[in-house]
């Protein structure tokens, strides 16, 4: 797999560390005052769909982005590398996600 910000080779576990030492700023984190919630944002850099999710659902810790920064941006990129071996897949140097094809008189 290749970094999909600068193609350093690697393993998944490689690849997702990396990201997450030298990619970090990449992760966007800020608090959404108008639901009270602390909020973080990824884009992917081969498409216009990017993910956004609550990082604290109660929103309560005031600290809780800076303290929990580095977690919150390795989880930023696992569902990254979710999405880019589903939807990108050759830009990154894995092999596609084979599709299941139903058998003829198959019904799902």
């Amino acid at each position: 797999m290749n970094c999909p910000y600068c193609a350093a080779p690697g393993t998944r576990m490689e690849t997702h560390a990396h990201l997450g030492t030298d990619h970090a700023d990449q992760v966007r984190m800020f608090r959404d005052e108008a639901k009270d919630q602390a909020r973080f944002a990824l884009g992917c850099p081969f498409c216009d769909e990017g993910l956004e999710r609550v990082a604290n659902p109660r929103g309560r810790e005031p600290g809780f982005l800076e303290e929990f920064r580095r977690e919150i941006t390795l989880v930023a990129f696992d569902l990254l590398l979710y999405h880019l071996h589903a939807s990108h897949a050759e830009l990154v140097g894995l092999p596609a996600i084979p599709v299941d094809e139903p058998t003829p008189g198959e019904t799902r």
